[in-house]
């Protein structure tokens, strides 16, 4: 639903049109991630850099996908303010801190392999209606990362008849690994992450008091979690099990997590 309103420009539920226009950080993102692409496929240059390039810049983009798609259903079930504070534009320097939120996870993406959640949309939960809706404003977020996981494993697949540099490949199935990472890690029940907001809602007054005492410290949480051994086993179990459910080459993942650490080369 659009209108007009003399002075103000065009407008979208009573928002400018601006605030849905992608910002040129994000657009500047996506000419890198295509650029490094090309020079990866093409084999120009140092083919560590280019890997590098690709997976870092696609990785960011993801970021600002996840944090749109969260923001595009809380506009859409009601809250207004997401659109106010430029949360439609796909600025990755909205949703985050530049170094807790974007050089962290980051740096855990090319040490460690893990897409870790890296950054946040700050949803006005008293403008949004019913339970449902709060759950599917939190669920849009690691949805779009199952979308990617998918489309990044089909593309790694046919790639087996379709031909082309290895190194590329194993870019895309890197990427598809951290997709498929970050996708499980945010459904986790943990709160303040995706997966424990997602059912915040359906508590108990008790329990959601409880919920929203220790929701702050969810990253916190979460790490504390993954450095158990048997909860570490048991999530990085999952992860391959479901990589390989889904065809994901090991191998070629692996690859790529050689590839895109250039400064071992």
């Amino acid at each position: 639903m659009a209108g007009d309103r003399p002075g103000r420009g065009p407008l979208v539920l009573g928002v400018p049109r601006a605030a849905f226009r992608p910002s040129p950080v994000f657009l500047g993102l996506v000419a890198l991630f295509v650029f490094s692409g090309v020079l990866t496929w093409q084999g120009i240059g140092n083919i560590r850099v280019g890997v590098f390039l690709f997976v870092v810049s696609g990785w960011l983009v993801s970021l600002c996908l996840h944090e749109y798609a969260h923001a595009l259903v809380a506009f859409r079930a009601g809250d207004r303010s997401v659109a106010h504070q430029g949360y439609l534009t796909l600025n990755p320097l909205k949703y985050s801190h530049p170094l807790l939120s974007i050089a962290f996870p980051v740096l855990v993406v090319l040490l460690g392999g893990i897409g870790l959640p890296g950054g946040a949309v700050w949803v006005d939960r008293h403008a949004i209606p019913g339970r449902l809706r709060h759950t599917l404003v939190s669920l849009a977020g690691p949805a779009t990362n199952v979308v990617f996981t998918l489309v990044l494993v089909v593309a790694v697949r046919l790639a087996a008849t379709g031909g082309g540099p290895v190194e590329f490949w194993a870019a895309v199935a890197l990427l598809a690994f951290l997709q498929l990472t970050a996708s499980l890690l945010n459904l986790l029940p943990v709160p303040g992450l995706d997966g424990g907001n997602m059912i915040q809602p359906w508590l108990t007054p008790p329990y959601r008091r409880a919920y929203d005492l220790f929701a702050p410290y969810g990253f916190l949480l979460l790490f504390a979690l993954l450095w158990n051994p048997r909860i570490n086993g048991w999530f990085f179990g999952t992860v391959f099990a479901v990589g390989d459910a889904l065809g994901l080459p090991p191998g070629l993942y692996r690859l790529g997590l050689e590839l895109v650490r250039f400064w071992q080369g």
